[in-house]
């Protein structure tokens, strides 16, 4: 395979070989942007995804531990909650524990949508890697869990992981 000239490239790939940051910066806005053309087809957005998915995973929530989990300021998460509750993708109610509080769960209609939009956003992903065939996407997902599998927090270096330990480092390279 032939590589294309420096000046074929998008601005963000004419970086030295071997930055990875830049690339993947440039990779996770086209996925985002394709999944919010996704997501608008719904009359979504990208905020009402994460809290009905959450939703999905977690089952029903208190209304102020949902808005903690997606670190929203509780004003907000009303008016978010508002959205969905008139779309009838969610229901809240009083707490049979507590009833100064409000418990949010998904409706049947809710549950359908989060099927529809998994579905609607692999396609959207898949229209981004169509470039990778499968074993390649599968490896790259692979290697991108490893990646995030660290737990790595580097603000600043050196870099920590979760365990409190520093990732294996490569060696520096002359004129880096």
């Amino acid at each position: 395979m032939d590589d294309p000239s420096i000046d074929e490239l998008p601005v963000v790939l004419q970086q030295p070989r071997g930055l990875s940051g830049p690339l993947l910066e440039l990779i996770a806005r086209r996925i985002r942007t394709e999944a919010e053309s996704t997501i608008e087809t719904f009359n979504l957005r990208a905020r009402h995804v994460i809290a009905l998915t959450l939703l999905h995973l977690l089952g029903e929530q208190s209304q102020s531990d949902l808005a903690e989990a997606l670190r929203v300021d509780p004003t907000n998460m009303v008016g978010l909650l508002n959205d969905l509750e008139a779309a009838e993708l969610i229901e809240r109610r009083r707490s049979s524990q507590d009833r100064r509080r409000h418990t949010v769960s998904l409706t049947p209609t809710g549950t359908r949508r989060v099927a529809e939009l998994e579905h609607a956003l692999a396609g959207a992903e898949q229209r981004v890697l169509a470039a990778l065939d499968s074993d390649q996407q599968a490896t790259l997902r692979a290697l991108l869990e490893q990646i995030a599998a660290t737990g790595a927090e580097c603000s600043a270096p050196p870099c920590t992981t979760a365990a409190g330990t520093s990732p294996p480092q490569r060696p520096a390279t002359r004129g880096a």
